[in-house]
């Protein structure tokens, strides 16, 4: 799954806003950062160039993701670790920066809660979350393919997590329970470039969850033609281009709230 999501997800996808993350972290000229949910090292890459000061400290709870983006960043120092009990001391970091990471913590609150507890004085959290299916054109190709290859019982893994932290109420909500005051929040539409719709799919299908969500229900050849044929009728032959829309949040600790529980 890694070398498929970076092959045929990173660029199209993730790469746009992650030029555009690693370009708001810069402006903070953070020493220390550390990210959430690295992946394979899409953002991480970005932010080694663009804060060559910084120390950046990559993690992701997927062992795979670590081992494939290590050998892909090899400037940060990476270590497998879940965002809701990060093995690291308080006030480690000026910076915790994740992107689209959010949405797969089971608990928000508690992770968030841990972004703050490893946050400094004065230290910032930055990240991005995506906005609704149907605002991100790839995605809402996809998942019409996958609702024509199973009428009956369609894979709900986009709409449900992907896209299914897409209020920001609900996001500024969850961070001022976690002790986090929101300093700017804005949504960013950015376009998207792909070889064609067929790469995409290939994206989707072999490097996301997914994947298991067809192996389950079987036939993925003729799953794999029909999603291609869908979204290629919806975005075109050859070289397509499609927007995305995602919401991005910058936040520091709350004067106002308890500090965050401090680990021994």
């Amino acid at each position: 799954m890694p070398a498929a999501y970076e092959q045929y997800l990173v660029p199209v996808l993730f790469r746009p806003f992650a030029e555009d993350l690693a370009t708001r972290a810069a402006a903070l000229r953070p020493r220390r950062i550390l990210e959430l949910a690295a992946g394979t090292g899409a953002l991480t890459r970005l932010l080694l160039a663009a804060a060559p000061s910084g120390e950046v400290t990559a993690t992701d709870l997927n062992e795979a993701m670590v081992t494939f983006g290590s050998a892909q960043a090899p400037g940060a120092t990476w270590r497998q670790a879940d965002a809701q009990g990060l093995p690291f001391p308080d006030g480690a970091f000026d910076l915790v920066v994740c992107q689209f990471g959010v949405m797969f913590f089971p608990d928000r609150v508690a992770a968030f809660t841990e972004a703050r507890r490893v946050l400094a004085p004065g230290g910032r959290f930055l990240f991005n979350t995506w906005g609704p299916l149907d605002t991100h054109a790839f995605g809402a190709a996809m998942q019409a393919g996958l609702e024509r290859a199973f009428p009956a019982d369609p894979p709900r893994f986009l709409p449900t997590v992907p896209h299914g932290y897409c209020d920001p109420a609900v996001v500024a909500a969850d961070l001022a329970a976690a002790g986090f005051a929101v300093e700017d929040e804005q949504e960013l539409t950015l376009e998207g470039r792909a070889v064609s719709a067929a790469d995409v799919a290939t994206g989707f299908l072999t490097g996301t969850p997914v994947r298991a969500a067809v192996e389950e229900r079987g036939d993925g050849p003729a799953v794999r033609a029909t999603v291609i044929d869908e979204m290629t009728t919806r975005l075109g032959a050859g070289r397509v281009a499609a927007t995305m829309t995602a919401y991005v949040f910058r936040a520091t600790a709350s004067t106002l709230d308890t500090p965050a529980p401090r680990r021994a």
